[in-house]
């Protein structure tokens, strides 16, 4: 007899039939798999429970979570905050027989089962708290509670952020508070400033209304994390919303605590309450919409009612950062960052649709990060965990590291996609011209972790001058970087937004004044100072069009600019021989390795000389205009600095 034949039991003889004898065979059958794999759990929901294990936490952090989500949560309502269950208590929404139900409420901690008693006495409504889910516990609540997420084919979340698709500036309020209002760059007509005052106040009572909004949910989404890679300078940051979409896209965006940190995680220095489904009141003071994004720096909170766009987080934290790193030494800068085999660290400055996040992601040097940077007595650091890129006309063939990047875990935001294949259309602005991708830095497969690198050896001023009158490299002076550094011009051109219908010019000081805290002359000091210490040359590029302005000529193929940086890497240009440009007084290569010549001075592949003139004297003329704001050097530069900043710039 064979092996096989041994150890099988002879089910012949256990024959199915309508006699007695059938039965008992029968019974022996069932006794037979019984045996072989014996149930393990009572009911379908104990051995649901089965489907997943529980890690050992450190004894007692449940509970001290809980308490400091718990006083999160506070409210005039709830003064005391609320109790808090960090997971869904499957007894309160599975049926389940009285054994399970026993067995799941024995996990309970105290604090949880005195809610339990509690509830009944005064009424509260628990509040269910999910609290630094996985990524895949994320997506499942997505799929489940929002009916506009989706998996694409790449296995990205695919999602929408409601009626803002974008950023609303004009209704960002900062609270004046005796601590920190002369530091602030405040609103003011024609300042340029993008603080606008809101007092305490209305603050409160703005945060009170997220809070009790919040408060009233079936489910929270709680999220901690930090900002800045450099553990002496990083900030805990904690995010309170109602959308998984918002908790999984600032674990991507966030830098992500290791269990360990998560349990020591303690009070949070800065909570953002995102209760933005729920609008503002219109008839609260400050207010000039239903949406509001609030921050206070003495409560070292910020509130966002009336928008769901998930990029107000991102630069919320990235505003916090502005003020705070400064205060200490560390300029904090808009920008991406990179690094060479040999350590040199290379940063990138520029604003939308310039080729940032695209320039900074270069196969052959590892990314540092792709947007927002300090720099540090010890060099720079990134102060995010994940990139945020624009996704509309992403292709591989053009950006590989990003377009690989978008994997499982990758949120989509705001882009179509074919019902059927599940396949992402990224040409489609149907829903925006601002769709974007956001995924955990390490989805880049050659970035540095963790995220810091030495100092800046190259600094890379990017515009897309769709004028056509700027040349596509020039080596900037130390008063030029900080001219260009404050200026931070860019041009937006017909099609990108409503009522633009030829070029129009935009600068942004510092290339990000939209998140600047303190006056522009404040960050331009410290980046002159840091380049003048550690020997750092800065560069102006322009990856905008040449031959012509926007509808006339063309635009810089990103190979030549790719050049053009490899030049600049390499040290080609540091030795190259320089022509010095009319009216803007840059200095401009005669020559760049496999960059044509004839388009390293823009007059050169212009036409018509006589329409370049009055083009190039006209943006020139724009920048004198829009640096007058700026003359005064703000408290952070002398008079003779300021002149010396402003005699650096074009001369129409």
């Amino acid at each position: 007899m064979s092996s096989l034949d041994m150890d099988t039991p002879n089910l012949t003889a256990l024959k199915l039939n309508n006699n007695d004898d059938s039965n008992k065979g029968g019974g022996d059958l069932r006794r037979l798999v019984s045996e072989a794999h014996p149930p393990r759990a009572s009911d379908v929901t104990a051995l649901h429970a089965l489907q997943k294990t529980k890690k050992e936490r450190v004894e007692g952090s449940d509970d001290a979570r809980a308490a400091s989500i718990s006083a999160s949560l506070r409210s005039t309502t709830r003064e005391l905050g609320p109790r808090i269950i960090t997971r869904e208590p499957r007894h309160l929404y599975v049926p389940q027989s009285p054994r399970s139900k026993a067995a799941a409420e024995a996990d309970h901690t105290e604090v949880v089962k005195e809610m339990f008693a509690e509830m009944s006495d005064i009424g509260l409504k628990p509040v269910v708290v999910f609290h630094n889910l996985a990524v895949s516990e994320l997506y499942e609540h997505s799929l489940k509670y929002e009916p506009t997420s989706h998996i694409v084919s790449s296995g990205a979340l695919a999602t929408l952020s409601g009626a803002k698709t974008g950023r609303s500036p004009r209704d960002k309020r900062v609270v004046r508070d005796p601590s920190s209002e002369a530091d602030i760059w405040w609103a003011k007509p024609g300042a340029g400033a993008p603080n606008y005052e809101m007092d305490e106040h209305t603050f409160i009572l703005n945060r009170e209304r997220a809070v009790d909004y919040l408060n009233t949910l079936d489910r929270i989404y709680v999220l901690d994390g930090f900002a800045g890679w450099e553990p002496e300078s990083r900030l805990k940051i904690r995010i309170v919303c109602g959308r998984p979409y918002h908790a999984l896209f600032m674990h991507n965006m966030l830098i992500r605590p290791s269990e360990n940190e998560l349990a020591e995680f303690g009070t949070p220095d800065f909570t953002i309450y995102n209760a933005g489904a729920f609008p503002a009141n219109r008839h609260t003071s400050y207010m000039t919409s239903s949406t509001s994004i609030d921050v206070s720096l003495e409560h070292r909170e910020m509130v966002i009612l009336g928008t769901q766009y998930a990029g107000e987080m991102k630069k919320g934290v990235f505003s916090l950062m502005n003020y705070w790193l400064p205060k200490r030494g560390i300029l904090s800068l808009h920008s991406g960052c990179n690094e060479g085999k040999d350590g040199d660290v290379t940063m990138f400055f520029g604003l939308s649709g310039t080729g940032k996040t695209t320039l900074s992601a270069d196969p052959h040097r590892p990314l540092i990060g792709d947007d927002e940077h300090g720099w540090g007595d010890n060099g720079v650091f990134n102060i995010e965990g994940g990139c945020y890129a624009k996704a509309i006309g992403l292709k591989h063939e053009n950006e590989p590291e990003i377009f690989d990047a978008i994997r499982f875990g990758t949120i989509l935001e705001n882009v179509v996609f074919d019902e059927d294949s599940r396949l992402v259309d990224y040409n489609s602005n149907s829903i925006t011209e601002n769709t974007r991708a956001s995924y955990p830095i390490e989805f880049i497969s050659n970035a540095k972790i963790p995220c810091i690198g030495g100092h800046p050896k190259n600094v890379i001023m990017l515009c897309c001058d769709a004028f056509g009158v700027l040349p596509p490299v020039a080596k900037l002076t130390s008063q030029q970087a900080m001219y260009y550094f404050i200026s931070g011009y860019t041009a937006k051109v017909a099609g990108t937004e409503q009522g633009v219908t030829e070029p129009e010019a935009t600068f942004s000081a510092c290339f990000g004044s939209a998140f600047l805290m303190w006056h522009p002359t404040k960050y331009a000091n410290m980046l002159a100072e840091k380049m003048e210490r550690h020997g750092t040359t800065a560069w102006l590029i322009n990856t905008g069009w040449t031959a012509g302005s926007f509808g006339t000529g063309h635009r810089f193929k990103l190979k030549h600019t790719r050049a053009i940086i490899d030049a600049i890497h390499s040290g080609e240009l540091t030795a190259a021989e320089y022509d010095t440009m009319p009216v803007f007084g840059l200095q401009v290569p005669k020559r760049v390795t496999n960059v044509p010549s004839e388009v390293l001075m823009p007059s050169n592949s212009w036409a018509d000389q006589e329409g370049y003139s009055n083009t190039l004297n006209n943006l020139a003329k724009l920048f004198v205009e829009n640096f007058q704001k700026f003359e005064d050097g703000g408290g952070h530069v002398t008079a003779d600095e300021a002149h010396k900043i402003l005699s650096a710039g074009p001369k129409p």
